[in-house]
């Protein structure tokens, strides 16, 4: 195996040449959250003819809302691995479980609970961390360029994360994880106790016996939502149209090619290329033009909580690892999320799940939630069975995919855009494009 650093940052800007002429495409980007408006950004920069429909309302309204606000590179790391099994039977019955998996008779959901078994072998799961923090590395380096370029503001802070344990054996296991990642060019340090207090000096009030830590400099936290949509509107100044309120109802195929794209309204639009970037829905539509991918939903929980001049509150974006939440310093808010539950295509909200988030919050920070002020949020993640997204080219020569990057959605956003951009233009990416090609 291949033992070179993963991230070969550059530091300078790539040449690229503006398409003209017939190198210039019509491309219609379906889908406007984090992963089609990063791919518009760079597709319009290359010069192609770019136009975005989604049926909200605005950019960046579904699972791109309310995230935990975490580009995690250095902490990204596949929910499938071998003692995923027996945590997952573990927490069945549990109502409040990191991982509920609600059994339904959904042949998709099975078939994809079955690819997800193979995926926790340590071979693949260490195969599937090194793709995925390939991919993450390089994200993050684009995400600092397109942001000195643009000179964009969404509540960004540049303090790390610190990933922190209160379990003994699983600290032990994160330091190997760490060791792994180190491997591969990330400088993901372990902590002990006293050293992640003296980090975040906001946990020192904690209530949760903290064992150890895993910390990561480089990682970032931001308001995912701001940023879609400040880089929708640096679209829109570079000529990409976005339709909005436009519900997608089939692909046109005809011959090895994808002709048009129908929406719900009846009308056509016709393009050179197609990019599926629908998150949790990319299945669905791609399910009209005979295309089967193992992407489900996995429904994830949020709670906002605005913050007093006088709060104790962190600045290093968190992870807790026991309870898998992730907890995020937004200038005047605190974003506390995480859970996973596998329940189909149902967006309601689980009063159950959200007060098991605060519970720990209150544990975590103590007296920085005040009664009842707080927002919920809940949003349905595109999950592989691997964690590895699918970014590429599908089936036929004009349709590409960017999705099921399930919780990595903001930590893989920019690098994804910027390598379908390259696939569409036919240049050799930065990134090997192998492990995300359908």
């Amino acid at each position: 195996m291949d033992q070179s650093p993963i991230c070969s940052c550059r530091k300078l800007e790539r040449p690229f040449s503006k398409a003209t002429g017939a190198n210039k495409m019509k491309v219609v980007i379906l889908g406007a959250g984090l992963l089609g408006v990063a791919s518009a950004w760079y597709l319009a920069e290359d010069g192609h003819e770019v136009t975005v429909l989604d049926r909200q309302a605005e950019a960046g309204m579904e699972t791109s809302f309310a995230n935990g606000g975490q580009i995690s590179s250095c902490h990204a790391a596949p929910w499938a691995n071998p003692s995923a099994p027996w945590q997952i039977a573990k927490w069945l019955r549990r109502e409040d479980s990191p991982l509920l998996w609600r059994l339904r008779a959904d042949p998709a959901q099975w078939a994809w609970g079955m690819r997800f078994l193979v995926e926790c072998s340590a071979a693949r799961a260490r195969q599937n961390t090194i793709d995925i923090l390939r991919l993450a590395l390089y994200s993050r380096e684009k995400l600092g360029t397109l942001r000195q370029q643009l000179d964009l503001e969404y509540d960004q802070l540049k303090r790390g994360i610190l990933h922190f344990y209160t379990d003994e054996r699983e600290f032990l296991l994160a330091t190997s994880q760490a060791a792994l990642m180190r491997e591969f060019g990330c400088e993901r340090v372990t902590k002990e106790a006293e050293e992640c207090l003296a980090l975040e000096p906001a946990l020192k009030t904690t209530t949760v016996p903290i064992v150890g830590g895993t910390y990561t400099a480089e990682d970032e936290s931001g308001d995912a939502h701001k940023f879609t949509q400040a880089l929708a509107q640096r679209c829109k100044q570079a000529g990409v149209s976005f339709l909005f309120g436009e519900a997608i109802d089939a692909l046109g195929e005809k011959s090895d090619r994808i002709a048009n794209v129908r929406l719900a309204n009846g009308t056509t639009l016709t393009g050179d290329a197609f990019v599926v970037a629908l998150g949790s829905w990319s299945p669905l539509l791609l399910k009209s033009a005979g295309v089967t991918i193992p992407v489900y939903p996995a429904k994830g929980y949020s709670v906002t909580v605005p913050l007093d001049a006088d709060s104790i509150a962190p600045t290093i974006s968190l992870t807790d690892d026991s309870h898998k939440i992730v907890i995020s310093r937004l200038a005047n808010r605190l974003r506390v999320a995480g859970t996973a539950e596998f329940a189909g295509y149902d967006r309601s909200i689980n009063a159950v799940r959200c007060n098991a988030i605060l519970r720990r919050l209150r544990a975590v920070f103590p007296g920085v939630v005040h009664g009842d002020r707080f927002d919920v949020w809940a949003g349905l993640r595109p999950a592989t069975p691997s964690n590895v997204p699918f970014v590429g080219k599908a089936k036929f020569d004009n349709l590409f995919l960017n999705t099921g990057h399930g919780t990595l959605g903001w930590t893989m956003a920019c690098g994804s855009g910027q390598l379908i951009a390259d696939l569409i233009a036919g240049r050799a990416p930065d990134v090997d494009p192998a492990p995300y090609a359908f």
